[in-house]
């Protein structure tokens, strides 16, 4: 997500509990400014604290009106730590394009069930994708590489197919294979313009993989639905990217393994990796040249 590769500026009105205030300090992405007081902030100092700010969380006390939204400037998001609205100038806010009600297809997607995922590379990680994905009930799955995987693809029932297959009959491509000269590249224009019109684009293996100004092509004009990247070259993306302007195309900082679990496991597994080179025995997870 594009938010997420600079951070967003919040101002929060006053000293809310500690547990709200550890929620937006542990997320990521967010710098938070707060008003460090049990009093409400004084209006001018409010309207000054909320110059250049995206995001807001007021309390029934912060009068959110125009001269605010004005002060304000690019606010993107208000959060009021309240169950009453009364102190919001719903116009206002509404003028600026704020959420306003629900609606029958706002947020609309397209569902897994029933649908068909190509996995483009059914390694480990294609394996542990589709393990995940089946119990939505994903109608089909297909599958490319360098070779067919028969036992592990009977797991999901999984086809090897070619790749402009793949590219025509998945709704969703999940791309997870290696970056090897081969694959390089892989996902292009050609490959593009063989998926549907209605389909998601998702790469979680390595940037290079894909021609990002032919993915970019594809999403402006309606080829597919959408992208969703965890990877991109270079990494991150400069933030005049054109890629970046989409609203089809969801983009995060590389967190495909962000879990303190996963993370200590891969230091462990390195460490052991080093220690075993340098005693002259057997690497346990080498790479073989």
């Amino acid at each position: 997500m594009r938010a997420l590769l600079r951070a967003m500026e919040v101002f929060v009105t006053r000293r809310i509990p500690p547990a709200g205030l550890r929620t937006l300090s542990e997320a990521g992405g967010c710098a938070v400014r707060l008003w460090d007081s049990e009093e409400p902030v004084p209006r001018a100092e409010l309207l000054a604290a909320v110059a250049g700010k995206q995001g807001l969380l007021c309390l029934l006390s912060d009068r959110v009106d125009r001269e605010l939204l004005e002060a304000a400037g690019a606010l993107k998001v208000i959060s009021t730590m309240s169950v009453g609205f009364d102190h919001l100038d719903l116009h206002e806010i509404k003028k600026r394009g704020g959420w306003t009600t629900w609606k029958p297809l706002w947020m609309c997607g397209y569902g897994l069930s029933g649908s068909t995922v190509g996995i483009i590379g059914l390694g480990r990680i294609g394996q542990a994708v589709a393990r995940r994905l089946k119990p939505f009930g994903v109608k089909k799955f297909l599958y490319t590489g360098s070779r067919p995987k028969t036992e592990i693809a009977a797991e999901f029932q999984a086809e090897f197919v070619p790749i402009t297959r793949l590219a025509e009959e998945a709704d969703f491509v999940v791309v997870t294979c290696a970056l090897t000269p081969e694959t390089q590249g892989i996902c292009n224009k050609d490959f593009f313009s063989r998926m549907r019109k209605n389909a998601v684009f998702i790469n979680t293996s390595r940037g290079a993989v894909v021609n990002q100004e032919d993915l970019y092509d594809a999403l402006v004009n309606g080829q597919i639905a959408a992208a969703g990247l965890d990877v991109t070259t270079p990494e991150p993306l400069p933030t005049d990217h054109p890629l970046l302007s989409l609203k089809n195309c969801v983009i995060l900082p590389h967190i495909g393994s962000a879990t303190y679990t996963t993370r200590n496991t891969m230091s462990v597994l390195a460490a052991n990796n080093l220690l075993a080179g340098l005693r002259g025995e057997p690497m346990p997870s080498e790479l073989l040249l």
